[in-house]
């Protein structure tokens, strides 16, 4: 069991932002996030969205082909990875892989960034299964994230007190009700 502080988890997030604004992501852009499931891929999904990005999760359980596909159709510049999956994922050449460790934010302000995201910029892309056989990649704005935890606030009084499955995988739609549920609220994932 792995186990990470608000508190740490926010500086993480803030250093790794700082590093993609320094690598030219701000809002609408859009980073790839491929790792495996772990605190440093929800530190990944904050950093990128702290910076202002939208982030296109590519499970590295997919098959080869499908994910080939999907580097190429979102046109992803830059890929959050971990060292041992970049041998294995058909990443393209004119990718630029950042591996999320330690050593990969040391000097890195762990301060808030400050960066402006309107509610019509770009969250995620989740790429679907596609009616024609191929992946089709949904884009999704802040407005509609808010909008679905302002909607269910009612119904279910979220808390801090609350224990949040994270169950499905973060390239998958439901995977942001069961993670930012918990984020949101303060409570446990």
């Amino acid at each position: 069991e792995q186990t990470l502080s608000y508190g740490e988890l926010n500086r993480r997030a803030n250093q790794l932002a700082h590093k993609l604004i320094e690598l030219g992501v701000g809002p609408d852009v859009l980073v790839g996030i491929a790792m495996e499931r772990s605190l440093d891929m929800v530190v990944g999904l904050l950093g990128i969205l702290k910076a202002g990005g939208a982030y296109v999760p590519l499970d590295p359980e997919y098959p080869e082909d499908r994910l080939a596909y999907m580097f190429a159709d979102s046109g992803i510049t830059l890929l959050l990875t971990q060292a041992h999956l970049r041998e294995v994922l058909p990443i393209p050449a004119a990718i630029e892989c950042l591996e999320l460790d330690e050593q990969a934010l040391v000097g890195y302000s762990d301060a808030n960034p400050n960066i402006e995201v309107a509610p019509q910029n770009l969250a995620y892309v989740i790429y679907t299964s596609g009616s024609t056989g191929k992946p089709k990649g949904t884009l999704l704005p802040h407005q509609n994230v808010v909008r679905l935890f302002a909607a269910t606030q009612g119904w279910f009084r979220f808390d801090a007190s609350d224990v949040w499955t994270v169950f499905h995988s973060y390239a998958f739609d439901f995977s942001v009700w069961e993670l930012f549920g918990a984020l949101l609220y303060g409570g446990r994932a």
